[in-house]
């Protein structure tokens, strides 16, 4: 039994991370092992849940993983601890476009039956805050709205006037936190700024959220009602069986997959660095930014997502790494900022030049779910192999697919996109292998091989 809570919202914008964020952490140092979750694609807020808590945020998205998966990845992520925290993704009702509550915090709620505290931005309404709570509640009998966190409270007068007017609606106040303009995260183009680009402010953050919440929250109660969430019937995912029988190693042994990190690539679930693992390979990580050479003995490259242009200066200063990714004759899977990496240039700073390709910041803002499936063979999926991917990036890449494209979108619009060439695999498209372990089986293998895809 895992004793667990969903932080939800009736919208984006009130308050979610903030409260998450800050019970995670007080949990934490209150002496709790905290197990961190987010609903939905989301990598930059499982970076703070993990400041929160020294365990790796991991991600809850039905649409990507399935409905299925949703339960044993929980408890997999929450092996060994006292408490998970689970915070939610947009409104408690908002799940993927045209699926019904495919994906929404609310199914996952049900999928895990927990209890849900939901944080209500409380700065510009009084009495009808119970009107809010009570549809909210209401809505679906399936979902325990429990408990109410009242966010951006103006004053003690405003907290009574909130207070007085949900005592008849049959939901219990757990928190209310005062409006202060001087906590906050920096945001930008994508969210929030990643923990890896500001370590020190975030640490701070972190802890000040901490106290706002451990101040304003009642926590006995929240435990309280996190321990009264049933058991779970679910078996945790595990991704030695996800793998099945790991193929042979090379014959220099477990092949060295090195994987991009650093401030400018911090897009990662916590899964596929273990799914590498279960399918034989030894994983190291290195820094674009900083590392001038390929980890010694690298078999595969994996570049994940990120946030490049905001680095593309120090990227391109760094010649002699870009000129080894550019020799690298091995396995490479790139996706999103790994794909701006690959390019020749990246708003006209040399890049490393593997794809013959150009990118760009764009005004326009590409998010949203997808279906694909892969157009031919290569080293991270055969052909015909469907996957559930999510896109979500500002920037352009002309031509947006090679001569051989990395999937053929089929939903919610059919286009090709990506490339693939020789040994590469390169596209925007997020995808969540846990969802798909033969990508992370044929990668490795291609790696174990010297490059021929399986």
């Amino acid at each position: 039994m895992v004793a667990r809570l969903v932080v939800a919202a009736p919208a984006s914008g009130s308050g979610k991370t903030t409260v998450a964020t800050g019970l995670m952490a007080a949990f934490a140092e209150a002496g709790l092992a905290v197990s961190p979750h987010k609903v939905g694609p989301d990598y930059i807020d499982p970076g703070y849940h993990a400041l929160a808590t020294g365990r790796p945020g991991r991600n809850l998205d039905a649409y990507m993983c399935g409905p299925e998966r949703i339960a044993p990845l929980f408890l997999h992520g929450a092996r060994g601890a006292d408490l998970a925290v689970v915070e939610g993704v947009m409104g408690l009702f908002d799940g993927a476009s045209g699926m019904g509550e495919l994906a929404s915090t609310a199914h996952v709620a049900k999928l895990l039956r927990a209890p849900v505290v939901l944080v209500v931005d409380a700065s510009s309404q009084s009495r009808s805050v119970a009107a809010l709570v009570h549809g909210f509640a209401s809505w679906d009998p399936e979902v325990r709205v429990a408990g109410v966190i009242l966010n951006k409270v103006g004053s003690d007068r405003h907290e009574e006037l909130l207070r007085d007017a949900l005592d008849g609606a049959g939901v219990p106040v757990l928190g209310a936190l005062r409006r202060d303009a001087a906590v906050g995260t920096p945001s930008r183009h994508l969210g929030l700024v990643p923990v890896a680009e500001r370590r020190a402010d975030a640490v701070e953050a972190v802890r000040t959220l901490a106290a706002r919440v451990r101040a304003g929250c009642d926590m006995d109660a929240l435990l309280a009602l996190a321990r009264s969430a049933p058991p779970l019937a679910d078996e945790p995912w595990d991704p030695r069986t996800a793998i099945g029988p790991a193929g042979p190693a090379g014959a220099g042994g477990r092949p060295v997959v090195a994987v991009a990190g650093g401030a400018a690539f911090t897009f990662s679930y916590a899964e596929h660095v273990e799914l590498l693992t279960a399918a034989g390979a030894e994983v190291v990580t290195f820094d674009p930014l900083r590392d001038e050479r390929l980890p010694r003995d690298t078999a595969g490259l994996v570049l994940g997502g990120g946030f490049p242009e905001m680095y593309a200066p120090e990227l391109s200063a760094n010649a002699p790494l870009r000129e080894a990714v550019a020799a690298f004759p091995g396995p490479l899977t790139a996706e999103c900022a790994g794909l701006l990496y690959l390019a020749r240039e990246l708003d006209g700073r040399p890049m490393c030049g593997v794809l013959d390709a150009a990118a760009r910041m764009s005004e326009r803002l590409t998010l949203g779910y997808r279906e694909a499936v892969a157009v031919a063979d290569n080293v991270l999926a055969a052909a015909g192999t469907r996957v559930r991917g999510h896109e979500f990036h500002r920037t352009v890449v002309e031509p947006g697919a090679g001569a051989v494209p990395a999937w053929g979108f089929t939903r919610p619009e059919r286009r090709t996109e990506g490339f693939v060439r020789g040994a590469v695999h390169a596209s925007y498209l997020h995808v969540h292998w846990a969802a798909e372990p033969s990508l992370a089986r044929r990668f490795v293998a291609a790696c174990a091989s010297g490059g021929a895809s399986a």
